[in-house]
C-alpha cells in the first residue's frame, strides 16, 4: 500500500481515483484482516460515498483537501454516525447508534480522507494488549501469535499490516505508544488538551489523549496537521492556533538539547529496549543523560487515578451488569470504584508535584529519549515475564515507560527501529523508542523523527505476509 502522502498526491493529480484507492483498501481488509483481527466494523457504503465525493470535487475543480482519498480507520471508541460506539464492550451494543461523527473524524473528512471503519481495542481502553474477551485479540502483523499491544491494538495492527495508511487511537497511559512500539510504526500522543476528544468514549478524562498512527513521519505529520482545530465540546481542550508540523520535517536538530533518561527509564526492561534507545541516541549524536525525578511515584499515582476515574465512570453497569464486562477489566474497575477518597487526593498531590519537577527538567533539555516498551511483543495469553531476574506481570508493565509521561500530559512519539535485528532484538520483532518534548512542542518531536528517518535509523519494518 502506498502511504497517505503518496495516495493524496496521486488522487489530487488524477493519477488515481479515490474510488480505486478505497476499493483496493476494502479488498485488502477482506483478504487479510483475518490474520490480524484489527477491524470490528468495515463501513463499505460510507467509504464508497466519501470516495465518490472526493472524486466529484476533483472533477468540479474544487480542492478535495490535503488527505484526498486517503483510507483510514478509527479505534472503536470514536463515534461514527450510524454505528454504535462499542468501546470494546458488549454492554454498549444496547446503546443507540451515534448520530454524528467524532470531532477528529469530521476533521479528517474535511481533509478528504475516507473512513473504512472501526478498530479493535481493549474493553473501555483499559489494557495494554488488546486481548479482548468479546471480539478476540488484535494480532501483531509481524507474528500473529503475539500481542499487538493496546489499548489501541487494532489501530496499530491495521497500519502495520498495510490495511490503511492512517489510523486514530487514544492514549491514557500509553495506549498509542505501546502498540506503535510492538507493531513497529509511528504513533503520536500530543500534549494533553491539544486535540479535541469530542465524540469519543473516554476512559479517564484527566489523562485521555487522542492521536494518529502512520508508517512514516510525513504521513503522521499530515494527519496531525489535519486533526488540529478548536472544538467547543471538549472542556479539556486548550484553544490554540493551529501549529502545522509538515513544514519542519527537514529542519534538522541543530540547537536541540537531547538527552537519554536514566533512573526509572534505564531499568525494568530487556536489553533490546535499551539497545534501541542507544541506537537512536547515537544517530542523534548525543551522549547526555538526565534523570526524570520521581517517575515511579508518578506512575503509581497514575495507576490510582486511572482506576478511580474509570471505576466511577462504569459504576452503574458494574452494579447491574457485572458479568457482561471483560473479566480482565471488571475487577480493576471494581477496585477503582472502591478506592478511598483520601488515596485519590494524595495521588493528585503526587501527580502535581511530579509534573512541576519534570517541567523543570526542560530548562536543561529539549528532548528526552526513553524506551517505548520494556520488551518486544509477548505471545498472546502470556501472563508473566522475567525482567532483571524477577517474574513480573506482562500486561501492566508494558506501560512502565509511557505511563509516567501520559499522566502529566507531555507530548510524546513512539518511533520504530528500522533494523531490529541489527541491534540484537530477539525474533527480529519490532521495538520503538519514546521521544518526549515539553508541552506544546510537537514540532520538536517531528524534527527529531524526521532526522532519524532520513538517517535510516527509524522506519516501519514490513511484516511478512
Amino acid at each position: 500500500m502506498i502511504g497517505a502522502a503518496g495516495t493524496a498526491a496521486a488522487v489530487r493529480t488524477g493519477r488515481l481515483t479515490a474510488a480505486a484507492a478505497t476499493e483496493q483498501a476494502l479488498a485488502d481488509i477482506a483478504a487479510r484482516d483475518g490474520r490480524t483481527n484489527a477491524f470490528t466494523a468495515v463501513t463499505h457504503e460510507r467509504a464508497r460515498a466519501e470516495a465518490a465525493a472526493v472524486d466529484a470535487a476533483i472533477a468540479a475543480g474544487r480542492d478535495p483537501g490535503p488527505l484526498a482519498g486517503v483510507p483510514y480507520a478509527v479505534k472503536n471508541l470514536y463515534d461514527l454516525a450510524g454505528l454504535t460506539t462499542l468501546a470494546g464492550s458488549i454492554i454498549e451494543r444496547d446503546r443507540p447508534p451515534a448520530t454524528r461523527d467524532a470531532f477528529l473524524v469530521r476533521r479528517l473528512h474535511a481533509a478528504g480522507a475516507v473512513c473504512l471503519g472501526a478498530l479493535n481495542m481493549d474493553e473501555y481502553a483499559y489494557g495494554f494488549t488488546t486481548e479482548n474477551h468479546h471480539y478476540g485479540p488484535a494480532r501483531n502483523p509481524h507474528d500473529p501469535a503475539r500481542m499487538a499491544g493496546g489499548s489501541s491494538g487494532g489501530s496499530a495492527a491495521a497500519v502495520a499490516a498495510g490495511l490503511v495508511p492512517l489510523a486514530l487511537g487514544s492514549d491514557t497511559n500509553g495506549s498509542i505508544r505501546v502498540p506503535a512500539s510492538l507493531c513497529g510504526i509511528f504513533g503520536l500522543k500530543p500534549t494533553y488538551g491539544r486535540l479535541s476528544r469530542g465524540g469519543s468514549y473516554l476512559f479517564a478524562a484527566s489523562f485521555d489523549h487522542l492521536g494518529p498512527f502512520a508508517r512514516d513521519v510525513a504521513d503522521l505529520a499530515l494527519a496531525y496537521d489535519a486533526l488540529q482545530g478548536a472544538d467547543t465540546e471538549d472542556p479539556a481542550q486548550q484553544w490554540r492556533a493551529v501549529e502545522p508540523v509538515s513544514g519542519v520535517l527537514d529542519a534538522g536538530i541543530a540547537g536541540l538539547r537531547i538527552a537519554v533518561a536514566d533512573g526509572h527509564f534505564a531499568r525494568n526492561g530487556h536489553a533490546e529496549a535499551f539497545a534501541a534507545v542507544e541506537a537512536v541516541a547515537r544517530g542523534l549524536g548525543t551522549t547526555a543523560r538526565i534523570e526524570i525525578p520521581e517517575a515511579a511515584r508518578g506512575r503509581a499515582a497514575a495507576f490510582l487515578i486511572t482506576m478511580a476515574e474509570g471505576g466511577n465512570l462504569h459504576l452503574p453497569d458494574l452494579r447491574t451488569r457485572p458479568d457482561d464486562f471483560d473479566p480482565m477489566t471488571r475487577d480493576r474497575f471494581l477496585a477503582g470504584a472502591l478506592l478511598p477518597a483520601h488515596w485519590l487526593q494524595q495521588a493528585q498531590r503526587v501527580r502535581a508535584a511530579y509534573r512541576a519537577a519534570v517541567l523543570k527538567v526542560f530548562d536543561e533539555v529539549d528532548v528526552i529519549l526513553t524506551p517505548a516498551t520494556p520488551y518486544v511483543a509477548p505471545p498472546i495469553g502470556q501472563d508473566m515475564i522475567e525482567v532483571d531476574g524477577e517474574r513480573i506481570p506482562v500486561r501492566p508493565n508494558l506501560g512502565i515507560y509511557t505511563q509516567p509521561i501520559s499522566c502529566i500530559g507531555l507530548p510524546a512519539m513512539a518511533v520504530p527501529i528500522a533494523d531490529p535485528a541489527g541491534i540484537g532484538v530477539p525474533h527480529c520483532l519490532p521495538i520503538g523508542v519514546q521521544v518526549i518534548a515539553a508541552p506544546w512542542r510537537e514540532d520538536v518531536l517531528f524534527r527529531v523523527a524526521g532526522a532519524l528517518e532520513r538517517a535510516g535509523i527509524v522506519a516501519a519494518p514490513t511484516p511478512a505476509r
